[in-house]
C-alpha cells in the first residue's frame, strides 16, 4: 500500500506543547525564524502548511527523532504581524499528515508529507455505529455535567451529531485535554481506535471529577469543623478569663520549664523542643495531642546524662558479698575485679556476664547483692517467653497504643544511666512472624555499639556502655551463638551437701524466721535434722526446695506455738518426720556384692547428679539387641557403639566367633518410665555388657561416666561435680572418668573428693581393668 501514498513537500512548522487536530480552527503565536519563513511561504503559495508537534518542549531545533511522526496538514487563514517579530496565525486543520521526511532549507523546514486519507468505508453496521453514537452521546453528557466549565450550548450542538466520525472528531476538538492526549487521538488514524481512545478518556475524566468533588466537599467540612473549634475555644478562654482562671500555666509551658532544669544533650534537647512545639500547635482535644503528650514525658523521664556514683570501697563490697551469698567464689571474683579496674581507671567498660546454672542456685539473687555492694540502681527484667522483638526495640510512634522497649522502660525506672540490669532467663526468650528478640538483644549486650542503642519509641540514641548487665539462664544450649559470644560466661554449679548446709544456717533460716514472725529462741533445727532434710525430702542442685521445706517446719512451729502455748520447738532427727512426713527421696546405695552385668552409672539432670544402675542379661536367640527402660537416640547409639567395640575385639576377651549369632542380648535401665538420654553412659553399658557376656562380675564399689567411640576410646562429659556429688552420696569409692576431664575435677570441692578413689581413663581397656573384678581379686 505504500506505493500508492500521495506524498507531498511541504513547509513545517514544529509546534511546542500544542497539538492541532483536524476541523479545529485555532490560532497560535509563531517566533522562530524558521518557521515565520515556513508560514510566509505557505501564504505565498496554496495556503496549506504542516504543523507537527515536538517531542520535547524544550529542543529548539528538533530533527525527525525529536518530532511525533503524524501531524496535521492545516490552511493558513490569517496571519497578524505583533511587535518583537512574532507572527499570530489562524489555521483549519484539514487532514492528517505522516512525516516521511525532513529537507532541510536555509530559511524553514520543507517536509516530505504522505497524506492519510481515512477509509469511510467502516467495516461496521448501521446498527454498530448506531450503539457507539448512542454511547458516545451518554458518557460526554455524564461528564459535561460533573464538568461546570463545559457549556450547555456546546453540549447541546455537538449532541445534534448523528454521524460517528464528525461525533467522535467534535467531542476531541472541544475537549480540555493536555497536548499529549491530543497527539494520542491525532495518531488514531483508525476511527475505531479513536472511538475507543475517546471513550477510555471520557470515563476516566468523569472519574476524577467525581473524586475531586468528594474531596472538594470533605475539605470544606473539615475546615466548618475546624472553625467552629476555633471560635468555641475562643469562648472558652473569654470564660475562663472572667472566671480569673487564666494564670493557670499550659502543659507546652510546665513542658518547657522541666527540659531547662535537665541536663540533657543538644540533641535530646532540640528534639524535645520540636516536639513541644507540634504539641503546642495541635488541638487539645485531638487523639495526636494525647500520643505527644505521652513521647514528650518519656523523653523528660529519661536519664539521658543522670548518673549515679559507684561505690569504690571493695572491702565493704567483698563484705557484702560474703554476708548475702555463701560459695560463688568466681561471680564474686569477677565482681570485685571489675570494681578495682573501675576504681584505677574512673571510666572501665561495664563488662556483659552471664551466670549458668540449675535453678535455684542464686544466680538472680547474686545479681541484687552486687548492686548493694557496688551501690547502683537495680532493675529486673525478666526475659521468659518474650517472642515479640518490640519488647525489647520499642514499638515505632505509628502505632496505636506504641511504648518503649523493656530496656529503655529499665533506664527510666532507674532513674540513672549506669543502672545494674539484671536480664533474667536470657536462654528462654524465642522468636515468631514478629521478629527475633534474640537478634534484637545481640546491639543490647555489644559493648562496641550499644553506647548508641536505638529505641524505635525514643527514636534517639540511648547510651548503655555504663549499664553493667548480669543475665542468667539455665542451659547454654538455647542461647544463639552470637548472643553467646558477647557475654562472659560465668557457671554457677549445684551446691554440694555441706554448701547447703551452711547456706540453710546462715541464709534461708533466719529470711523464714522473719516471714512467719518467729524468734531463733521459738524454733532451732539441729545440724542433723537439715543434712536429713536436704538429703532425704529435697532433690536439687539448688536450695529453692529446701527453703520450701523450712517455710513448711515454720508455719507448723507457728500453729503449735498459738495451740498450744509451747514457747520453743526443737527440730531433731527423732521429730523431723512429725514436721514433714515420711522421707521423699533415697539414694540409690553402692551394691553390697560384686555382680555379673550390672555397673553404676554416673548422670547428670536439671537438679544436680544422679546414679543409675544399667543391668544386662544374655540369653539364647538370634542374635538381637533389646533396648528398654526409656532410652533416648544418644543412649541407643551408645549402646550399638558399645556392642560394635565387643565384636571387634571378641579374640581379646575370647569370646566365641558364634557368640553373636545365637544370643539375644537384653540391655536395661530401672524405672522404666522415666526417660533417659545423653552422651555419658557409653562405657557404662559396654562394660555391663562385656561383664555378661564373659560371666566376670563388675565391682560393685565402682562407677564410671564417659563416652565410647568404636575403636574403645573414651571420650571427656560435662557435669562432672553434680555427677561426683551423686557417686559420693551413694557410698561409692571409686570413679572413671575420661582422662581429657582431669582439668575438671579442679572445680570439684575438696570435701568431695575426700575418702573418694578418682580414676582418669582413656581406652576401654583401663576401664574393664578397673572395673572387672580381676583373678587376683578372687
Amino acid at each position: 500500500m505504500d506505493d500508492f501514498k500521495q506524498i507531498k513537500l511541504m513547509p513545517t512548522v514544529t509546534l511546542r506543547g500544542m497539538t492541532i487536530l483536524p476541523d479545529m480552527v485555532i490560532h497560535f503565536d509563531v517566533s522562530r525564524k524558521r518557521s515565520i519563513k515556513a508560514v510566509e511561504k505557505a501564504m505565498l503559495e496554496d495556503q496549506r502548511i504542516f504543523l507537527v508537534t515536538q517531542i520535547d518542549v524544550d529542543d529548539n531545533e528538533p530533527d525527525m527523532e525529536g518530532l511525533y511522526k503524524i501531524g496535521c496538514i492545516a490552511s493558513v487563514k490569517q496571519v497578524i504581524k505583533l511587535p518583537n517579530n512574532i507572527l499570530r496565525v489562524l489555521v483549519e486543520g484539514e487532514g492528517r499528515g505522516q512525516l516521511e521526511a525532513i529537507i532541510e532549507e536555509e530559511e524553514y523546514i520543507l517536509s516530505e508529507v504522505s497524506i492519510l486519507k481515512e477509509d469511510t468505508a467502516l467495516r461496521l453496521s448501521q446498527l454498530e455505529q448506531e450503539a457507539m453514537v448512542r454511547n458516545l452521546k451518554e458518557l460526554f453528557t455524564t461528564y459535561c455535567n460533573e464538568n461546570f466549565k463545559v457549556g450547555k450550548e456546546m453540549l447541546r450542538q455537538i449532541l445534534e451529531y448523528d454521524d460517528l466520525q464528525k461525533l467522535v472528531d467534535q467531542i476531541i476538538i472541544n475537549l480540555s485535554l493536555h497536548f499529549e492526549q491530543k497527539q494520542k487521538m491525532l495518531s488514531a488514524v483508525n476511527l475505531e481506535e479513536r472511538y475507543e481512545l475517546l471513550t477510555i478518556l471520557l470515563s476516566n475524566e468523569t472519574e476524577i471529577f467525581k473524586i475531586k468533588k468528594d474531596l472538594q466537599t470533605k475539605i470544606k467540612e473539615k475546615v466548618d469543623k475546624n472553625q467552629r473549634e476555633y471560635l468555641l475555644r475562643e469562648q472558652q478562654k473569654l470564660i475562663r478569663e472572667e472566671l480569673g482562671e487564666d494564670n493557670i500555666e499550659s502543659e507546652a509551658e510546665q513542658f518547657l520549664e522541666q527540659l531547662k532544669k535537665r541536663k540533657v544533650s543538644k540533641e535530646v534537647k532540640e528534639k524535645i523542643e520540636k516536639e513541644i512545639k507540634r504539641f503546642k500547635s495541635i488541638s487539645y482535644n485531638s487523639s495526636e495531642s494525647a500520643v505527644i503528650r505521652g513521647y514528650i514525658e518519656t523523653l523528660l523521664e529519661m536519664p539521658w546524662n543522670k548518673a549515679s556514683k559507684d561505690n569504690t570501697d571493695l572491702r565493704f563490697a567483698k563484705k557484702v558479698l560474703n554476708v548475702e551469698h555463701y560459695g560463688l567464689e568466681k561471680v564474686k571474683e569477677r565482681i570485685l575485679e571489675f570494681l578495682a579496674v573501675r576504681t584505677l581507671t574512673q571510666m572501665g567498660q561495664s563488662p556483659i556476664i552471664c551466670l549458668v546454672g540449675p535453678p535455684g542456685t542464686g544466680k538472680t539473687s547474686i545479681a541484687r547483692s552486687v548492686a548493694r555492694a557496688l551501690g547502683k540502681e537495680y532493675v529486673r527484667i525478666s526475659l521468659g517467653g518474650v517472642r515479640d522483638e518490640a519488647e525489647i526495640r520499642g514499638h515505632r510512634r505509628t502505632y496505636v497504643g506504641a511504648m518503649p522497649g523493656r530496656i529503655a522502660n529499665g533506664l527510666k525506672q532507674a532513674g540513672v544511666k549506669n543502672p545494674l540490669m539484671l536480664l533474667d532467663e536470657i536462654d528462654k526468650v524465642s522468636s515468631d512472624y514478629k521478629g527475633d528478640t534474640s537478634a534484637a538483644l545481640l546491639e543490647v549486650l555489644d559493648s562496641e555499639q550499644n553506647n548508641k542503642f536505638r529505641d524505635h519509641y525514643i527514636e534517639l540514641p540511648i547510651d548503655l556502655s555504663d549499664v553493667l548487665f548480669i543475665a542468667t539462664a539455665n542451659s547454654l544450649q538455647t542461647i544463639p551463638k552470637p548472643l553467646l559470644d558477647r557475654m562472659e560466661i560465668i557457671e554457677v554449679s549445684s551446691y554440694t551437701e555441706n554448701e547447703k548446709l551452711h547456706i540453710a544456717k546462715g541464709h534461708l533460716m533466719n529470711k523464714q524466721l522473719l516471714k512467719h514472725g518467729l524468734s531463733q529462741n521459738q524454733l532451732s533445727i539441729s545440724d542433723k535434722a537439715l543434712a536429713s532434710i536436704i538429703r532425704y525430702y529435697t532433690k536439687e542442685a539448688g536450695v529453692r526446695n529446701l527453703e520450701r521445706k523450712l517455710g513448711e517446719i515454720c508455719r507448723k512451729t507457728a500453729r503449735q506455738i498459738l495451740e498450744n502455748n509451747a514457747k520453743s520447738i526443737k527440730i531433731t532427727q527423732t521429730n523431723l518426720e512429725k514436721f514433714l512426713g515420711k522421707k521423699k527421696y533415697r539414694y540409690d546405695m553402692a551394691n553390697e556384692k560384686d555382680e555379673i552385668g550390672i555397673v553404676r552409672g554416673l548422670a547428670w539432670t536439671s537438679v544436680g547428679g544422679d546414679t543409675l544402675q544399667i543391668e544386662v542379661n544374655v540369653m539364647p536367640g538370634k542374635g538381637e539387641i533389646l533396648l528398654t527402660g526409656q532410652l533416648g537416640d544418644v543412649m541407643k547409639e551408645s549402646a550399638k557403639a558399645g556392642i560394635s567395640y565387643i565384636r571387634s575385639m571378641s579374640k581379646t576377651y575370647q569370646i566365641e566367633d558364634t557368640f553373636f549369632k545365637e544370643n539375644d542380648i537384653h540391655i536395661h535401665i530401672p524405672e522404666g518410665a522415666v526417660p533417659k538420654d545423653g552422651p555419658s553412659a557409653g562405657i557404662t553399658m559396654a562394660t555391663a555388657m562385656i561383664s555378661a557376656i564373659t560371666k566376670i562380675p563388675v565391682k560393685a564399689s565402682v562407677a564410671m561416666t564417659g563416652e565410647i567411640t568404636l575403636r574403645g576410646r573414651v571420650l571427656p562429659i560435662g557435669g562432672l561435680k553434680e555427677k561426683t556429688i551423686a557417686a559420693k552420696n551413694a557410698n561409692i569409692k571409686t570413679i572413671l572418668v575420661p582422662g581429657k576431664n582431669k582439668k575438671d575435677m579442679d572445680e570439684v570441692p575438696d570435701e568431695i573428693k575426700k575418702d573418694l578413689k578418682i580414676v582418669f581413663v582413656d581406652q576401654m581397656e583401663e576401664v574393664l581393668k578397673e572395673a572387672l573384678v580381676q583373678k587376683e581379686d578372687v
